[in-house]
């Protein structure tokens, strides 16, 4: 659509940028290399909101007052069928043009930050060309035409925080978590390339507009009559693709690798581990959600259900951990989950898609508070060079800024009145208690659960007392710094204000907010019993900690080594895997496939050592195998005619 054509620029100047970066950085001052950096990043984020603007408010609402997907561009790439082709163009909808002010917001701060907290560090124009890998790579995934091209783009993400955690290559642990993220999210992702070739094959198309168009008709009538062990087929690719998207968003059980993934830079925390390339597997599923209902919604259930049970062992988990930002990635998984579980409870239209509203809300308030938390922790540990919260207290009076910015994200993830994140997890409470009171329940401990490891998180770094004796006197850092978290804090604040239901809802119709105060208020209740119990723990010192850890110790020991997941799945990977699976197929590989390979190169070979003698190089030797063979059809042929002249 013409309206859009500046829209492209969003996905050209990340490419740009990192082709700079990447080829000529070294050739640059640091300096310039952020500086360029973070100024593509900022005309970026111009152009998204603008996009968000004009599609909002200008053009996107059709004369129904639903908002219609545009095509601002597109063109054909590879051609399988009349139908079966994969196109790639820029595809706007409500959930795609959220996202692009989501990216390049949270991006922008990032880069604007990490002037300040990479200052210095070697490698330095590296990690900013990764960074505008990564911007490329997830706005490419959003705005996706197509869910093959919308794999493509995931597979690059994929790529780009494996970049970013092995950030640190000389670190031992950085190469590893990086190969463990790697991996874990490849499995994953095979299934969903498994589903995603079972869905084209059978409905013709990959195209997003086809595939959601109607109702998913053309998804219901394509797979009609078909099924596999009970379930259609197209429950099957439904799930199989839900499998690639709980991989990407670290649900259970592929959670593993996110909380390792922690070793990469801070600020690429914040990133790529908790406003941006965890959501994707949120996004698919929102943006499938017309086929997820009409066509399968048994596995919205199972959505639902994995989603409310990695909420509450990812809380579970966070209360036991030292590390500060080991505890804001499991309280990640958390509130991905909610947001999928939120999903997985909706219905489609106006009056029954409360769930999806409240998940795309939830995602888009997560954003801002998450990188504020994640923000926080990273000039935290810029000022006291560690990660445990032993080695922290009482850091209120060296840095209030940070103490504030974080109180802020804190109010937000807990649900505290008035802060953003009360606003949509409200929403995701009472869409589950209308829906399925076991999971709202689940969710409700779970959010407790949040209120009171945050809290104690905050306590432990601003205002517990340890006998910590800092060796440097901790300090505010620099406006770099703390420009972003001030910036963040106020979208942390104020996000939740927005009518986020007249803009991105299950239909495209405008949905009306409601507070549904018989949760509302049980929710403020839970929460503040939360960070209350966290407030008697963790303000002062005191030995209250130490008993309950010892009454529970056989229980906390299992939830502070995250219930022996990475453990299990070691054990599966070494003694099931390659040694039964891995090393069969070895075997057989070995024995029958090289050994036929073998056997070919040896029947060669014999029979050249066995005619190579015929090339010696003596004329005799030639001539007199000439005359044999003329000797040989003569008789031959002299055979042949009395035989035919006799008869």
């Amino acid at each position: 659509m013409d309206a859009f054509n500046y829209s492209i620029l969003i996905l050209v100047l990340p490419v740009v940028m990192f082709l700079i970066l990447g080829l000529g950085g070294k050739y640059m001052k640091p300096v310039i290399a952020g500086t360029l950096g973070s100024l593509s990043l900022a005309v970026m984020t111009v152009l998204a909101y603008t996009t968000a603007y004009q599609y909002f408010f200008e053009v996107g609402k059709g004369a129904d007052g639903v908002y219609q997907a545009i095509n601002v561009f597109h063109f054909q790439w590879l051609r399988f069928t009349d139908t079966l082709h994969i196109d790639l163009g820029m595809y706007l909808d409500p959930i795609s043009v959220m996202m692009l002010v989501v990216i390049t917001t949270v991006s922008l701060m990032v880069h604007v930050y990490s002037l300040g907290y990479m200052k210095g560090e070697k490698g330095f124009q590296r990690y900013y060309a990764f960074l505008s890998l990564f911007s490329f790579a997830m706005l490419g995934l959003v705005v996706a035409t197509n869910i093959f091209q919308m794999y493509i783009f995931w597979e690059l993400v994929g790529v780009s925080s494996f970049l970013l955690i092995s950030f640190y290559y000389v670190k031992p642990s950085a190469v590893a978590a990086s190969k463990k993220a790697f991996i874990v999210t490849r499995f994953a992702d095979f299934f969903f390339l498994v589903g995603i070739l079972l869905l084209s094959y059978f409905t013709g198309t990959f195209d997003f507009a086809t595939l959601t168009a109607s109702n998913a008709d053309i998804c219901v009538s394509s797979t009609a009559g078909m099924s596999f062990l009970g379930m259609s087929v197209l429950s099957w690719a439904m799930l199989l693709i839900f499998v690639g998207g709980a991989g990407k968003s670290a649900m259970m059980p592929f959670h593993i690798w996110l909380p390792d993934a922690m070793e990469g830079p801070t600020p690429a925390s914040a990133l790529i581990h908790a406003a941006t390339m965890v959501v994707a597997g949120v996004f698919l599923v929102a943006r499938l959600f017309p086929i997820y209902h009409f066509g399968a919604p048994e596995i919205l259930t199972v959505i639902a259900w994995v989603g409310a049970i990695t909420a509450l062992f990812a809380a579970v988990v966070a209360c036991t951990q030292t590390d500060i930002k080991r505890v804001l990635a499991f309280s990640t998984i958390s509130q991905i989950a909610f947001m999928l579980t939120s999903l997985g409870v909706s219905k489609f239209g106006e009056h029954e898609g409360l769930g999806y509203m409240a998940g795309m809300f939830h995602l888009f308030t997560h954003a801002f508070f998450k990188a504020l938390l994640f923000l926080g922790a990273g000039a935290i540990i810029h000022a006291v060079h560690s990660n445990e919260m032993g080695d922290m207290g009482g850091l209120k009076k060296y840095m209030p800024i940070t103490c504030i910015t974080f109180a802020i994200a804190l109010f937000a993830i807990a649900g505290v009145p008035f802060f953003s994140g009360f606003y949509s997890k409200d929403e995701i409470l009472a869409s589950a208690f209308e829906h399925n009171k076991a999971i709202y329940f689940i969710l409700s401990f779970a959010a407790g659960l949040t209120a009171f490891y945050m809290t104690r998180l905050f306590l432990r770094i601003f205002f517990y007392e340890s006998d910590k004796h800092y060796h440097h006197k901790p300090h505010e850092a620099g406006p770099m710094m703390f420009i972003p978290l001030i910036i963040l804090a106020i979208f942390a604040f104020g996000a939740g204000y927005i009518p986020f239901g007249h803009f991105v809802t299950s239909d495209g119709a405008p949905y009306d907010i409601h507070i549904n105060w018989q949760v509302a208020i049980t929710s403020i209740i839970i929460s503040f019993i939360g960070m209350g119990i966290a407030v008697r723990m963790y303000y002062k010192k005191n030995d209250i900690p130490d008993r309950i850890t010892a009454s529970i110790s056989t229980f906390y020991k299992w939830a502070y080594n995250k219930f022996y997941f990475d453990e299990l799945w070691l054990y599966v990977t070494r003694n099931i895997i390659f040694k039964r699976i891995s090393a069969t197929i070895a075997w057989f590989d070995k024995k029958f496939v090289d050994g036929f390979m073998d056997s070919l190169a040896y029947v060669t070979q014999a029979a050249s050592s066995t005619i190579k003698d015929f090339q010696s190089g003596y004329i005799q030797q030639y001539a007199f195998a000439y005359l044999l063979g003329a000797l040989i059809l003569v008789v031959g042929f002299g055979g042949w005619l009395i035989a035919f002249i006799c008869k």
